[in-house]
C-alpha cells in the first residue's frame, strides 16, 4: 500500500518530480564525468612515462643510481641485453649510456642528462622520432650529432644546425669536452623532461666516456602493462646483483600524483553530491509543506508514523532510481564520444599543461570499476537528504495540520 501511494505521489506534481530526477541525473553525470576526466589524465601521464620517458622497467648497476658515475656500467652488458630481450613478456630491450654534464653555448650553460642511444632502437622505444618537430634527427654515418628538447632550445637560444659543447667526466674522472651540432629538436608533453634530457649516439658517447661497448642502462618495454610486477620480480630473481626498477620506482611523483588526484576526485564527487542533497532536501520539504493537511489526515485516521516516514523515504528512492539511469546513460554517451575523439584542453594553456607533464588532449575513460561505489554514494545522499523532510512530516500534529 505504501509503495503504491509513494508511486502515485511522485506523479501528482510532475514538474517537481522531473526536477528531482534531473537533479539526480545531473549530479551523477557530473560526478562520473569528473572521475572519467581524472582517470583519463592519469592514464595519459602514465603512458607518457612508459612510452616516452622511462619504459616499463630499467636495469642498472646497483651503484650507478647513487651518484651516476660513468664507471658503473652493466657487467657483460651485451649478453645481458640479449637475455632480457629473450623473455616472452618483453617487447623490446633498449641499451642506453648515461652521463650528467653541462651544455655550453655562447649564451650560457645548463645542466643536462646526456642519453647515449642507438637511434633506430630509441625511435621505437621512446617515440623520439615522432616527437621531433625540427630537423630529421640522427643521420647514419655522422658523428657528434645531438637532439635536444624545445624547452632547452628556447632557453639556450639554439636552432637547428647550431653548435654547442657538452662537458662531462669520463670513467677515469677526467673532464671531457666535445662539440656537437643540433640535428633535431623534439617536444614531448613534459616540458621539464625536455629541458633536462639531450640525446647523442651511444657509440660517440662511449668513445668519450671510455666505456667500450658497454652501457649503463637497459630500458625494458613490455608487451602487456599487466605483466609489470611479475616481470620485475622475475628479473630481480634472475639478476639479484643488479638494480631492477619499474616506472613507479623511477617516477614516484607520477605514482603520488595518481593517488593524490584519485583522492581529489572523490572530494569533488562529495561536493557535487552535497549540492545534490540540498536540491533534494529543498524539493521534498516543499512537497511535505504542500501536503500538510493530507499527512495530518493520515495520522488522524491512525496511520503509524513509521509508515509516514516510509512513504517519504520511498518517494525519494523512486525519484532517485528514476534519475540514476538517465545520469549513467548520459555520462556513458558523452564520455564515450570524448574517449574516442579526445577532449582539447589547450585553452587552459599548452605550456601550463606541459609543465605538469600532461598532453593538451585528454581522453577521458569511463570509471566502470567505480560504478557500484558511485551508485551507493548517490543513493546514500538521496536517503540522507530525505531524513529532514521525513522528520518534518512525523512532527506534524493532526489537529494543527488539519487547520492549515
Amino acid at each position: 500500500m505504501i509503495l503504491l501511494m509513494a508511486w502515485r505521489n511522485i506523479w501528482r506534481n510532475k514538474a517537481r518530480s522531473i526536477v528531482i530526477m534531473l537533479s539526480v541525473a545531473i549530479g551523477l553525470f557530473a560526478g562520473i564525468g569528473v572521475l572519467a576526466l581524472y582517470k583519463g589524465m592519469m592514464k595519459s601521464r602514465i603512458r607518457a612515462v612508459i612510452d616516452s620517458e622511462a619504459g616499463h622497467l630499467q636495469i642498472h648497476h646497483p651503484d650507478f643510481k647513487k651518484d651516476n658515475h660513468p664507471a658503473f656500467i652493466l657487467p657483460d652488458a651485451n649478453a645481458l641485453l640479449k637475455k632480457v630481450q629473450s623473455f616472452p613478456a618483453v617487447k623490446m630491450a633498449v641499451p642506453r649510456t648515461l652521463a650528467q654534464g653541462m651544455l655550453v653555448t655562447t649564451t650560457g650553460s645548463a645542466g643536462v642528462q646526456i642519453n647515449g642511444v642507438v637511434p633506430a632502437l630509441e625511435y621505437s622505444a621512446s617515440q623520439l622520432k615522432r616527437k621531433i618537430i625540427a630537423g630529421e634527427g640522427f643521420h647514419e654515418g655522422k658523428k657528434n650529432e645531438i637532439v635536444i628538447g624545445k624547452k632547452l632550445a628556447d632557453k639556450m637560444k639554439l636552432k637547428l644546425g647550431a653548435k654547442l659543447v657538452l662537458t662531462f667526466t669520463d670513467t677515469a674522472d677526467n673532464l671531457v669536452s666535445s662539440a656537437f651540432r643540433v640535428a633535431g629538436i623534439y617536444q614531448s608533453g613534459n616540458a621539464p623532461f625536455d629541458e633536462l634530457n639531450v640525446y647523442v649516439s651511444l657509440t660517440t658517447l662511449n668513445e668519450w666516456l671510455l666505456t667500450g661497448n658497454s652501457f649503463h642502462q637497459i630500458a625494458v618495454i613490455l608487451k602487456n602493462d599487466d605483466d609489470l610486477q611479475v616481470m620485475q620480480d622475475q628479473l630481480k630473481k634472475t639478476y639479484p646483483s643488479l638494480l631492477v626498477q619499474s616506472w613507479k620506482d623511477l617516477s614516484p611523483e607520477t605514482e603520488l600524483m595518481v593517488k593524490t588526484v584519485d583522492e581529489y576526485s572523490y572530494i569533488i564527487m562529495i561536493i557535487i553530491l552535497v549540492a545534490l542533497a540540498f536540491g533534494i532536501l529543498n524539493t521534498m520539504l516543499m512537497s511535505i509543506l504542500e501536503r500538510t493537511k493530507e499527512i495530518g489526515m493520515m495520522v488522524a485516521l491512525g496511520t503509524a508514523k513509521a509508515k509516514v516516514f516510509l512513504l517519504v523515504l520511498m518517494e525519494t528512492v523512486f525519484l532517485t532510481i528514476a534519475g540514476t539511469p538517465i545520469g549513467f546513460l548520459a555520462a556513458y554517451i558523452v564520455i564515450g564520444y570524448y574517449q574516442k575523439h579526445g577532449l582539447d584542453l589547450s585553452g587552459m594553456g599548452k605550456d601550463m599543461m606541459a609543465s605538469f607533464g600532461f598532453e593538451t588532449t585528454i581522453y577521458p575513460s569511463f570509471p566502470s570499476e567505480k560504478l557500484v561505489m558511485i551508485l551507493a554514494m548517490v543513493i546514500c545522499t538521496a536517503l540522507l537528504s530525505c531524513l529532514l523532510p521525513a522528520l518534518k512530516a512525523l512532527r506534524l500534529q493532526p489537529v494543527e495540520a488539519l487547520r492549515r
